[in-house]
């Protein structure tokens, strides 16, 4: 299926809007309080974390713990979005 634009500046072939879940809107509502930087720092924290399980020889518990960094950094991202755009 093509998406491409018309004169008026929708899409063809676009899906329909669908709106968020009541789930969805209470997570945002509850997330959309924190801080955003509480993400960066958690995130800062999982890595020396993993830094210092590594130099304990904790090898597999140190590649667990420093994974969580991407993981927190998306979800801070994914807040300061909530925030800038709000839900919809």
């Amino acid at each position: 299926m093509s998406h491409t634009a018309t004169a008026t500046g929708t899409r063809r072939g676009a899906p329909p809007h669908q709106e968020e879940g009541f789930v969805a809107k209470m997570i945002e509502e509850q997330t959309a309080k924190l801080p955003s930087d509480i993400f960066l720092w958690a995130a800062g924290a999982s890595i020396l974390g993993s830094l210092a399980l590594k130099t304990m020889g904790q090898d597999k518990d140190s590649q667990f713990v420093g994974q969580w960094a991407p993981t927190l950094l998306i979800l801070g991202l994914y807040n300061k979005l909530v925030k800038l755009h709000g839900s919809e």
